[in-house]
Parts: structure tokens; C-alpha cells; sequence
């Protein structure tokens, strides 16, 4: 569905001058410095997929969905989306895909939902049927009902979000471009549009790129992660893939009716803390397997509750940039 082939991206900046009279300088020197914001990226995506794409600020997330988009022409290399080039047949592929950019919206900000909404369905000529059709999907999976005759202005961020979603999706495009679409939403907000995402996802087979400061939403969206820093690709693996690689411990935490009666040595814990009547160990399960480590802390005392977590995505990212 999306083929990305050896891709740069480069941006021209004036060079600043320093010292005495240096805005006059500036004025008659045409000396520019290039700034890539995306350097020889390649990668695929089949149908069906959902993928995180996701970095430090400032490595390139936002410059790649512009050009899978079609907003932005790649410097050197080339970009396919349903078999199109976005730069070169940017109509044939608007049909194709969805475009959310958290920060922005595509509706109209005077108008109800609903107007914006109608002014889509004659711009993509969808016939009444499939437009009544994917209004019912809406409504039922993210609430638009509650809402569709509000004014754009007047929505809450939650609500804007939903609606620049169902508007994403009301052609029914086979491919969803995600840039940040849960930044400064609550709980709540962030819960619905995730279980929508993963229903279409599932339901529907729509092939998903998701861009995100959230490493929630990678956690519980994406099979897939591609990792990028400074423009360039660093990791394009799933994210079972990507804990063995990092190689962060697992963790075993047990609650004791009593404090606990620890052994001087412990054989396969890396760490292991201490607080009161809870214990928690950091282990590798390349080492070390979880049954046995159970069958050892039931011994240290009398366990009341036991919790397996695997490292989150939070902490794999922290391993890679720090």
C-alpha cells in the first residue's frame, strides 16, 4: 500500500552572520546551509497494517506524512501510495487516504460539524447511500451524534479530534496518515479514538501510519514500529522485536502478607527493589524464565498479588536516545 524508496527531504535556510553590521550583511549574502529532515529513508507498508512512526522532535515525522500526502515533494527519491506518486497524481491519491494532523483541523471552524461534513460529501461526490452509511459508522463508534450540529468553534478538543476523524474517513479511504491526533486530549478522548482506530483497523483492514509523542498509543495501536532520529531510519521492527533488542528487563512485582525473607543471591535478577511489603524484580526472559522465578519468590514469604509487566514503550525509548 505504501512504498517509500531512498527518500530525502532538504530545506534551504540563509545562513545567519555574526558580528558588527550583520542584518546588513545579511541583506547581500545569499549563502544558504541544508538542512535535511529526512536522509535516504526507505521502508514498506502492506495493506492492512498499522505502524508507528515515531522520534525525538525535529527527526522527520511530520516532513514524511507531508509527503506521503503529497504537501511536500521529496528532494530525491520516490514515494508510492496505492501504486501513485502523491507529488505527481496528488488527485488520484486524495482519494486514497485520510489525513489527520492533531494541531490543525480540516473543518470549517464558523460551521456545525454537519455542514463541514456536507461540503465533504460533494467534494468527493459521495452518494447519498455510502455518505448515510458512514455517518451511522460514526455516530456509533465516535459519538458524532452528540455534537454534529455544533459549531466547529465551539467543540472541545475531544470532540474536534473525533470529528476531523470521521472526516478523515468519510470517503472511505483505504490508507489513514495519523500526525499526533491524541496530543492534549484526556483520558477519556484518547480511550474513544483509540478503540475506534483499532476497530477500523481490524474491521475495516485500513492501512494506518501513526505519528505520536504518545508511547500509549504505540503501545496498545501498533505491531509495528519504525524509529527515526535526525531524518534518518534507526529501527523498522515489531515491538516484541524491539524489547529483545534494547534487551530491558522484564518485571515481576508481588505484594507479601509480610515482609518479605529474601535470599543472600538471586540467579537471573538484574535488580530488585524493596518497599515495604512489595518486591520488584527486574529480570531478562532471554535468561531467565518467569515460571521458575514464581515458583522462587512464593518461597520468600506469602504472596497476596502477583504482576508481570513487560518494559513499556516509554522505557525502550529512553534506553535508545539516552
Amino acid at each position: 500500500m505504501i512504498e517509500v524508496q531512498d527518500v530525502s527531504k532538504s530545506f534551504f535556510l540563509a545562513e545567519a552572520k555574526q558580528g558588527a553590521f550583520a542584518s546588513l550583511k545579511a541583506l547581500f549574502s545569499r549563502a544558504q546551509k541544508e538542512v535535511k529532515a529526512v536522509d535516504h529513508i526507505s521502508f514498506s507498508i502492506r495493506e492492512g497494517d498499522f505502524v508507528g512512526y515515531i522520534g525525538p522532535n525535529g527527526a522527520g515525522k511530520s516532513t514524511m506524512i507531508k509527503m506521503l500526502a503529497g504537501i511536500l515533494h521529496p528532494t530525491q527519491g520516490r514515494i508510492f501510495v496505492c501504486g501513485h506518486s502523491p507529488h505527481a497524481e496528488r488527485k488520484k491519491v486524495a482519494r486514497q487516504i485520510g489525513v489527520v494532523f492533531g494541531q490543525r483541523t480540516q473543518l470549517w471552524w464558523d460551521l456545525p460539524v454537519r455542514d463541514s461534513f456536507e461540503i465533504l460529501q460533494a467534494m468527493y461526490n459521495i452518494d447519498d447511500t455510502s455518505y448515510s452509511r458512514s455517518l451511522e459508522t460514526f455516530f456509533d463508534l465516535l459519538s458524532l451524534h452528540e455534537f454534529f450540529d455544533t459549531p466547529v468553534r465551539k467543540l472541545s478538543l475531544g470532540q474536534r479530534m473525533r470529528a476531523d476523524l470521521g472526516a478523515a474517513l468519510l470517503h472511505d479511504p483505504p490508507v489513514l496518515f495519523l500526525d499526533e491526533p491524541t496530543i492534549g486530549l484526556d483520558v477519556m478522548a484518547k480511550t474513544k479514538i483509540r478503540s475506534f482506530l483499532k476497530e477500523i483497523n481490524e474491521s475495516r483492514k485500513k492501512t494506518i501510519l501513526l505519528t505520536t509523542h504518545d508511547m500509549d498509543d504505540i503501545e496498545q495501536l501498533c505491531g509495528r514500529v519504525i524509529i527515526i532520529n535526525g531524518g534518518k531510519k534507526v529501527i523498522d521492527t515489531t515491538m516484541q522485536n524491539l524489547r529483545r533488542q534494547i534487551g530491558l528487563p522484564s518485571m515481576i512485582q508481588v505484594d507479601y502478607l509480610d515482609a518479605p525473607q529474601l535470599p543472600g543471591e538471586i540467579a537471573g535478577v538484574e535488580r530488585l527493589e524493596v518497599r515495604d511489603n512489595q518486591l520488584t524484580l527486574y529480570f531478562d526472559m532471554q535468561q531467565t524464565k518467569s515460571p521458575q522465578l514464581l515458583q522462587e519468590v512464593a518461597k520468600w514469604g506469602e504472596p497476596v498479588d502477583i504482576r508481570m509487566k513487560e518494559p513499556g514503550i516509554e522505557e525502550l525509548i529512553k534506553r535508545l536516545y539516552g
